[in-house]
């Protein structure tokens, strides 16, 4: 699809975002006067209309503080968690105030009446990102970006933006250093000296601000290379701010999430530190309550649902209700994964005659018309229900409710170095896998979920993750 909104149509890509950061002040307001006034009113507060003012103001100034209203906000896995800092903070920030102005009023009664504050701002958040995310898609709420760097870099920079839509960078140009030419298409209106003590490197920044003025390119990406130093960058983006264009470095990181970053300084640089995924500590403690509370409670609940599948197994087709693999769990440890029987009882048999129609790429063997699934298989899977069995493995140890999926013992000796990461950490009865599309996503695709989620994992990611996968199962693509 092409992304490239049309150059005299600004209205399609630019104003619809900075209309919506407008009118996000104006939300957070009233979902903190509203309530607080009301309920002070209600409980015979003294001073119900300052209490709810300044619970308003209070919430403003801590956003503002935050930059929440001057750029786009970020809704990613740890939006309620951001929100809920924000929240706990403006709570402080308000106590102070009304110690000072001396606005008597029942802290319970406070809270109370920002809770809806709270959820307000978490679906402010995400009906904003999806709604942009869907304009997107239509080519619209986009920045022209200008990309300046290396052929090589430019190309994987290009590739990685290619891969998804849900962005708000459109590439229209780039500014190549040397001679070496791109693979893509995207127009290179001019090249900048090879050699930065080149006399020709001291009109870097004319030749870029010249080339993003005819793109009406609004934002400059750079892409650090041997031939880009940082004196050259740094001279680069003196031109470009002081002629009015946005700025952003590309450091080469692929798929980091932002709470793994902390900027420092050392001397006169710049340190981007990268901190390891979280194996251990009390997050990770959290996980395992989760996953042994959670696959306990889920048995005890669904065991009318187990009793029903049972009998429609048995009664459909001959051979056991429940059938078990062998799997290479966490550290490449087997296990045994338990599921409920969707093929026939020769299916392990029939495999190898089936290679050949294997419709998945990679490792992964799947086949969308199986013929080895029996009619009531066919059903159990369309809505996942194969699966429950394997909450036992949860309680037991060898698997997690959220993780990658459990890989056969032949599919591993089949993995790479990259591949085998995925073994990292536990497997999970649900996944980014399984939300994103299950089986009809490609090896190349469910690797890269499953390794995002294993550098990237946060227990707020896997409640996004159960949260998701209820409507992954409802609607059952990819289920087969």
């Amino acid at each position: 699809m092409d992304r490239v909104p049309e150059r005299d149509d600004k209205s399609r890509h630019r104003p619809t975002e900075r209309r919506l950061r407008q009118l996000a002040p104006a939300v957070d307001a009233v979902g903190a006067l509203l309530p607080v006034g009301l309920l002070c009113a209600m409980t015979q507060q003294p001073q119900p209309l300052l209490t709810a003012v300044l619970a308003g103001a209070s919430w403003l100034a801590v956003g503002a503080s935050k930059n929440r209203y001057s750029r786009e906000e970020p809704a990613g896995d740890d939006t309620a968690l951001a929100v809920l800092r924000d929240w706990l903070t403006m709570l402080g920030v308000l106590a102070v105030v009304c110690v000072v102005a001396r606005v008597e009023v029942s802290l319970k009664i406070c809270i109370l009446a920002l809770l809806p504050c709270l959820a307000l701002g978490v679906a402010r958040r995400r009906l904003v990102h999806r709604y942009l995310v869907a304009a997107r898609r239509r080519a619209q709420a986009l920045r022209r970006v200008l990309i300046v760097g290396e052929a090589g870099t430019v190309d994987v920079v290009l590739a990685e933006l290619a891969h998804r839509t849900d962005h708000e960078y459109v590439v229209v140009g780039s500014c190549l250093v040397g001679e070496e030419a791109t693979d893509s298409a995207v127009p290179v209106p001019a090249r900048l000296a090879s050699d930065g003590s080149a006399p020709e490197a001291a009109l870097d920044g004319e030749t870029v601000l010249r080339c993003a003025a005819d793109l009406d390119a609004d934002l400059v990406f750079v892409a650090p290379g041997r031939r880009l130093s940082a004196g050259r960058i740094r001279r680069l983006a003196w031109a470009l701010h002081d002629g009015g264009r946005n700025l952003a470095i590309l450091p080469g990181l692929i798929d980091v999430s932002q709470h793994r970053v902390r900027l420092a300084k050392a001397a006169g640089l710049t340190v981007m530190h990268i901190d390891p995924a979280a194996r251990r500590g009390m997050p990770v403690l959290l996980k395992q309550v989760t996953d042994r509370l959670g696959a306990l409670l889920l048995l005890a609940l669904l065991s009318p649902v187990f009793a029903l599948v049972a009998a429609a197994i048995r009664l459909s087709s001959a051979g056991p209700v429940f059938y078990w693999q062998i799997r290479v769990g966490q550290d490449l440890r087997p296990f045994r994964m338990w599921k409920f029987r969707t093929m026939v009882v020769t299916a392990d048999r029939m495999r190898a005659a089936l290679e050949t129609s294997n419709e998945h790429d990679g490792a992964m063997f799947k086949i969308r018309r199986d013929p080895r699934v029996t009619p009531v298989g066919r059903l159990l899977r369309r809505f996942s229900l194969d699966e429950l069995p394997q909450l036992f493995n949860v309680l037991t140890g060898p698997m997690s409710l959220v993780g990658p999926r459990p890989p056969l013992p032949e599919e591993v000796e089949r993995y790479n170095g990259t591949e085998l990461r995925r073994l990292s950490v536990k497997p999970g009865l649900t996944g980014l896998w399984q939300v994103s599309g299950r089986s009809d996503l490609s090896w190349d695709e469910t690797v890269a979920l499953d390794l995002s989620y294993v550098d990237n994992w946060s227990y707020v990611r896997d409640i996004n993750v159960l949260v998701r996968t209820v409507r992954a199962v409802v609607d059952g693509r990819g289920a087969y």
